[in-house]
């Protein structure tokens, strides 16, 4: 099916482009959401019409968007669910589960909004992305864990970690530098020792 869209789509196009797609992803997402209309000369005319309109209304959608991205930013969740004793999910983390604890927290998020790399089947912290609008996309982290212990000492865990990097980062970053200095020096006193020598020379043959 050909439709025009309302507003930029991620991967599709941007408002104003009239573009084809599945039959199914027109009828049961892009039409009842209003972000697009159904590529006619009637429904152009209306589009060309109303074409401000839509574009001061993108606007608004857009700013609207940053502002729910800049509250999200560095947000985190803890989702609990069993696993074996391996760390195995009997199970998995799916968007809904993702969507349901960030709209706890106060985030309205569909779970359509949510985009996984892969499925979830682990204990542990995992990267998601939630596009806030397509041009606005995060990156929230979602820890998952068999009892809200498990997650608190996992979140130490895991700042412990951090911490260690950055040590051990400054003390590599220190050892490399250091040789530089020992090797001025050397050149230092290779020069000295060589200066003693031709003044030692120059006695001798005075």
């Amino acid at each position: 099916m050909e439709v025009i869209l309302l507003e930029r789509i991620e991967k599709i196009g941007k408002l104003g482009d009239v573009v084809k797609v599945k039959d199914g992803f027109a009828r049961n997402y892009l039409l009842p959401q209003n972000k697009a209309l159904r590529a006619n000369k009637e429904n152009l005319s209306v589009y060309e019409k109303e074409k401000e309109k839509y574009e001061k209304l993108n606007k608004e959608k857009l700013s609207a968007a940053e502002k729910i991205a800049s509250n999200m930013k560095d947000v985190s969740i803890n989702i609990i669910k069993q696993a074996s004793d391996s760390g195995q999910l009997y199970g998995s983390v799916s968007t809904r589960d993702i969507s349901d604890e960030l709209n706890n927290q106060g985030h309205k998020i569909e779970k359509r909004q949510i985009v996984l790399k892969s499925v979830i089947k682990t204990v542990g912290q995992h990267e998601v992305r939630v596009v806030i609008h397509p041009e606005h996309i995060i990156n929230i982290k979602v820890n998952i864990g068999r009892t809200l212990e498990e997650l608190t000492f996992k979140a130490e865990e895991i700042e412990n970690l951090a911490e260690e990097n950055v040590t051990k980062k400054s003390a590599e970053s220190f050892t490399e530098d250091k040789p530089k200095d020992d090797e001025n020096l050397s050149g230092k006193s290779a020069d000295a020792k060589s200066t003693e020598s031709l003044a030692e020379k120059k006695l001798k043959d005075d």
